[in-house]
């Protein structure tokens, strides 16, 4: 490689986001570039002369696998949102100049949408101004919304965990004779990826979740608590998972019934949270029955002690196949996996064009999910693929050490 490299993650953070990281970081090496800095908190951190030399950080063998095994983002994150060149030239100028000094010819950025429109405006400013510096998108996100690649990485781990989490939650919900009602509050604002992870739960010694809200449907608060009360006539427990981004039929979320002041990220998107709780509290008031909400939260993204090993190969692989086209020419494009086959499950890695993929949300097939609030095989097939295997932690004292900067 002609020139030094510099990464950095944005974005909400994934339990193999790191792994990502550490394939950009090994195909650089390996592709003979001098120097591979990371960014500290992404382009908000390089704006603020923020960055590390990678080499001292995780430049040996065993730091490198600790690096795939430790949650968050090693680098720091940041939600940054860069304003339009047209009408703010002098932050590009700025970034531009950083970069020059710095002997930067390829830059990586690992993320998901947002992240992907920095991708787009970096690599499109470039063009204005004629530089030679490559820019490259390394797809992560739990939600798995992002357009033109078949999964990102992130999610197959973050569906691992919440399937795991549903079927310990229901043998422990099943053990009280009388009736109770759980919901579980699970990520995703206009995408039902996760949501949908929870029919894996049911197997041969596991009913699973009795019903499945995706935002995708329009949601009925009416319409479900009549569910609930027609259920419970033949079932005591009932366990159901719900998208924190369910709307209703006048396009507002449910969380919004419980508070008036749902609060705004950097990008200008709602900050989700209380549509469990809302529906918890509704239905002990009109039915007066035993119930509890339990939100998730950020556990999805950060169990790395229970990650997918074909998740945390898969977030490797795509940050060493950036490398690989950036080294070959290529900017302004984004790392996409197309699956072959589902059984045996096999994968490739292409790019494309950035302009086809950010800010543009892909969504659970509508013909995925049943009138029963349910998800059909195709759903399961398509998922149940990128949760196979483990990577056992590298345990010290009883406990997952991992690699801090």
């Amino acid at each position: 490689m002609l020139g030094n490299v510099i990464v950095g993650q944005s974005g909400g953070p994934t339990t193999v986001i790191n792994s990502s990281l550490a394939g950009v970081y090994k195909a650089a090496k390996k592709y003979g570039a001098s120097k591979v800095y990371g960014m500290c908190h992404g382009i908000k951190g390089l704006l603020n002369d923020e960055y590390v030399d990678l080499d001292e950080k995780i430049g040996s063998t065993i730091n490198l696998e600790l690096l795939k095994r430790t949650p968050a983002s090693f680098l720091g994150s940041c939600r940054y949102k860069l304003p339009d060149a047209e009408a703010d030239s002098k932050t590009y100028d700025i970034i531009f100049e950083k970069l020059k000094k710095l002997g930067i010819k390829y830059f990586f950025y690992i993320g998901g949408n947002d992240s992907m429109d920095t991708i787009k405006k970096l690599s499109d400013y470039a063009t204005t101004i004629e530089s030679d510096i490559k820019f490259m998108g390394v797809p992560k996100t739990i939600d798995n919304d992002l357009a033109m690649t078949d999964h990102t990485p992130g999610f197959g781990s973050a569906a691992k965990f919440i399937a795991t989490t549903l079927k310990e939650l229901i043998c422990d919900c099943r053990i009280y004779d009388c009736e109770a009602i759980t919901i579980v509050e699970i990520m995703g604002r206009n995408a039902g990826w996760l949501t949908a992870s929870a029919a894996l739960a049911k197997g041969e010694d596991c009913e699973g979740v009795d019903m499945i809200y995706l935002p995708e449907k329009t949601f009925d608060v009416d319409e479900f608590m009549n569910t609930v009360k027609e259920k419970l006539k033949t079932k005591k427990y009932l366990v159901v998972a719900l998208s924190e981004g369910v709307k209703l039929a006048d396009g507002r979320f449910v969380c919004e019934l419980a508070s008036d002041n749902v609060a705004l990220d950097a990008f200008g998107h709602k900050m989700m949270s209380g549509s469990a709780k809302y529906l918890e509290n509704k239905i002990k008031a009109e039915l007066g029955i035993k119930a509890r909400s339990i939100e998730i939260s950020t556990l999805q993204r950060s169990a790395a002690h229970f990650a997918s090993l074909t998740d945390i190969e898969e977030a490797f692989n795509v940050g060493a196949s950036a490398v690989y086209a950036a080294n070959h020419g290529e900017t302004g494009r984004v790392v996409c996996m197309k699956r072959l086959s589902n059984s045996p499950y096999t994968c490739t890695y292409e790019t494309h064009d950035v302009h086809a993929i950010a800010n543009i949300e892909k969504k659970v097939p509508l013909e995925w999910i049943t009138e029963d609030n349910q998800l059909k095989q195709d759903a399961i097939d398509y998922i149940k693929p990128l949760i196979q295997g483990e990577l056992l932690p590298m345990v010290v004292d009883g406990l997952p050490r991992h690699l801090c900067l």
